[in-house]
This record gives C-alpha cells, sequence and structure tokens, in this order.
C-alpha cells in the first residue's frame, strides 16, 4: 500500500513539474516571438521605386540585396524615366523617385517638397553601331549629328552610310545629360526614339548607322563607345572633371524618408553598398569624386 501511495505521489510530481516546463516553453515561445518581431522592426512592409532607367539595374541589385537580407520587406523597382519618378514621388504615388536630373531641373515639379539623396553618379556617352568605322568624335561633330547637320558617317570619315538617331523621349534624365552636357543644349532631330536604355542598346546595335546615347552602366562589346575630343569615357575621367557627360543618380523622397524607405536609403549609401555593389554594376561612388556640381551645372573642386 506504502508503494501505490509513493507510486502516486512520485507521478503527481512528475506532472507537475511536466506542466510547469510546458509553461515555461510557452513563455519562452512568447519571448522568442516578441525577440523576432523586434528584430524585424522596420524590415517588413513594401515599398515602391520608379523613374530613371540609368539607375533601375543598380537600384534593382540593391533592392535584391536588401530582400535578400530583410525577408519580410518587398522593394519594387520600376522605370519609366526621371520625369516620372519625380511626377510620381511629389504626388505620392511611390516611395522613392529615381531621376538623373536634379528635381529643380523639371518643370512642374514641386522640388521645394522633395528630399534629395544622391546615391551615385553615373557617366554617359555616345554609343554607335559597329559597322560605322569611328571611335572619336569632337563635341562640335557630335552636336551636328545630332542636330541633323551631319547625315552621313563618311564625312566623319567612317562608313558612307546614312546616320540613324537614336533618342530618349523627352522625360527621359538620360536625355536631359546627354543634352546639356554633351550637345550643349542643341536639341536633337527627330530620329527613332526609345523608352528605355535596354531598348538603346538592342537598338543601336541593330540598326545600321545607328547612333545612340547610354549610361555607363548599359554599355557593352555589342556597341562601339566613342571618345569625346580624344577623352576616353571612363571612370577615371569623370571623377577628375575631363569627361563631362555625367550625372548624379538621385532618389528623391516626399519629405524626409520613414520607415523601410529611410532603411532603404541607409543601405544604398551604406559602405558596404558603395564600395562593392556601386562600382560592380558600373556606377561610380558619389564619395569617389574630385568634382561636385549643382543644379546649374557649375563646377567646382573638392
Amino acid at each position: 500500500m506504502k508503494s501505490i501511495k509513493k507510486l502516486l505521489s512520485f507521478t503527481f510530481i512528475a506532472v507537475i513539474i511536466s506542466m510547469m516546463a510546458a509553461c515555461g516553453n510557452q513563455d519562452g515561445n512568447a519571448s522568442n516571438s516578441s525577440n523576432n518581431q523586434s528584430d524585424n522592426s522596420g524590415t517588413e512592409g513594401s515599398i515602391v521605386l520608379s523613374g530613371s532607367s540609368a539607375l533601375q539595374p543598380l537600384a534593382a541589385a540593391a533592392a535584391e540585396e536588401f530582400m535578400n537580407a530583410n525577408t519580410a520587406a518587398q522593394v519594387q523597382v520600376q522605370g519609366g524615366g526621371s520625369g516620372t519618378g519625380l511626377s510620381q514621388v511629389s504626388q505620392g504615388q511611390v516611395d522613392i523617385g529615381n531621376s538623373d536630373v536634379f528635381a529643380e531641373e523639371k518643370e512642374g515639379i514641386p522640388a521645394e517638397e522633395l528630399v534629395d539623396h544622391k546615391v551615385t553618379v553615373v557617366g554617359m556617352a555616345a554609343v554607335v553601331n559597329p559597322e560605322v568605322g569611328i571611335d572619336s568624335i569632337t563635341q562640335d561633330e557630335l552636336i551636328k549629328v545630332f542636330t541633323g547637320e551631319i547625315t552621313n558617317w563618311k564625312d566623319l570619315g567612317g562608313a558612307d552610310q546614312e546616320i540613324t538617331l537614336v533618342n530618349r523621349p523627352d522625360s527621359s534624365g538620360t536625355r536631359a545629360t546627354f543634352v546639356k552636357y554633351g550637345l550643349n543644349g542643341a536639341i536633337p532631330v527627330e530620329g527613332i526614339t526609345e523608352d528605355s536604355s535596354s531598348r538603346v542598346l538592342k537598338l543601336v546595335n541593330e540598326t545600321p548607322g545607328a547612333i545612340g546615347y547610354l549610361a555607363f552602366s548599359y554599355i557593352d562589346d555589342s556597341v562601339t563607345t566613342l571618345k569625346l575630343d580624344g577623352t576616353e569615357p571612363t571612370d577615371e575621367n569623370v571623377q577628375n572633371g575631363s569627361y563631362p557627360i555625367w550625372a548624379y543618380e538621385h532618389m528623391y523622397t516626399k519629405g524626409e524618408p520613414e520607415g523601410l524607405a529611410k532603411e532603404f536609403l541607409d543601405f544604398i549609401l551604406s559602405d558596404e553598398i558603395q564600395t562593392d555593389l556601386v562600382p560592380s554594376q558600373g556606377y561610380i561612388p558619389a564619395t569617389k569624386m574630385q568634382i561636385e556640381r549643382d543644379a546649374e551645372g557649375n563646377v567646382t573642386k573638392k
């Protein structure tokens, strides 16, 4: 009988211990759940970026890395051109508007409502179909080509071939930068107009006599990149100011960024991204520029 009482007593104690352990695990799980939520604070939700196609490859690559590190976050990157990005962010349609140009340069944009985040610098160059037969051009010649004064490559020592112009639309920041710094403000004549830089690359490669312009980040061996006044379009020459066709890549927010938008901007401006991802994608870290340029195009040495 005593043995039975002892057995019942031990069983009762075991049940009590088991119940206490279960409660402890529940508390621990609740605590872990709370900690996990705390760890993910600010990394949940979604944001949308739109605008510059010149900045799109870097923005997309940074978004992918950011989402890999923050699996509960969604960062969607859209193109459409700088004008679209600035218009949409000013109207609250997207969280971040990507642009190759200062907001002050775009008519109808309330620049005073936007906050500028210069995330990188991109060089741009004129590119031609490989069969054109030239690899260098003066700025004066470039202006004459895009304004229709020169219409055959033989006049520049190239093939006897009609020139086909490939332009970006008026909303494009790449176009605005190329016109301002490559053509000294001269307005290009009508040619083929393409909405994206990737389409410009494809069309110049496939069209005899074609010339267009691209950000360095899009240029590959399928086209010939033209030196300008004998100067190679390279990162180094952009940084030291000897090559003039370049622009800051801006990410604009309507007011100071908050939440996920701020976290993403902090991420893309971090040393890790600026040192590794930015150069690998064909862009120039803004911190490596030896000169500065304002919205009016005035250049000063750092």
